[in-house]
């Protein structure tokens, strides 16, 4: 019973991170924290040879991914693999949203899977469209190591697809900058993790509750 090793990365900080920001597609570049976050990633993980790396066009991810895979490892982008869309609520302070929009924030809080408003892309969409780039790359990818660098936004939604978790979920993962979690694929049984936000390397980061 052949299996795949995934190895799932949350970039490492940026600006948006340090300032409470939300984040979405807004194109953050990672901050010093976040590269050496990075580089103490790539040193925790230098014994796994990656056979691909498939990151998140958002140059805070591409960066993460970048320095992880070094010279020597195979790097893609995968546009399946972005962030969430938050139309207006990309690049503003939650403290801020929280006072404009104190009844959307409450869903925030409580059950984010039924938050919407006009120009979001909703958590149902990005659990569909990660699922479905994931199970992509399955049917192409042998049997070595793989390495998947996203968002958190992202990473739990395709966690609950894995795992087949009904909303509410998105609470019930926890996911620091730079963590990594490790899943088992086989044909047969499906997805086991063994590891999940894993940060023994990180000597500092922001935990972050509310987004």
């Amino acid at each position: 019973m052949e299996k795949v090793e995934i190895y799932f990365i949350r970039h490492g900080e940026s600006t948006g991170n340090k300032e409470d920001r939300f984040r979405g597609q807004h194109d953050f570049e990672l901050n010093e924290t976040g590269i050496d976050q990075a580089e103490a990633l790539k040193n925790e993980l230098s014994g796994v040879n990656f056979i691909t790396i498939y990151s998140s066009p958002l140059k805070r991810a591409l960066k993460t991914a970048s320095i992880l895979a070094g010279r020597t490892q195979t790097l893609k982008i995968e546009e399946g693999f972005t962030n969430i869309h938050l139309g207006s609520w990309e690049n503003r302070r939650k403290d801020e949203i929280r006072k404009q929009y104190p009844d959307l924030w409450k869903l925030w809080l409580i059950e984010p899977e039924k938050l919407f408003f006009p120009g979001m892309e909703t958590l149902a969409e990005v659990r569909e469209r990660s699922w479905v780039t994931l199970q992509k790359i399955l049917s192409i990818h042998g049997t070595g190591p793989l390495g998947i660098v996203t968002h958190r936004a992202v990473l739990k939604p395709l966690f609950a697809a894995m795992l087949d978790i009904p909303e509410p979920y998105f609470w019930k993962f926890h996911l620091d900058t730079a963590s990594y979690s490790i899943a088992e694929y086989r044909p047969d049984r499906g997805f086991t993790f063994t590891s999940i936000n894993q940060t023994r390397h990180m000597k500092s980061f922001i935990r972050e509750d509310l987004g």
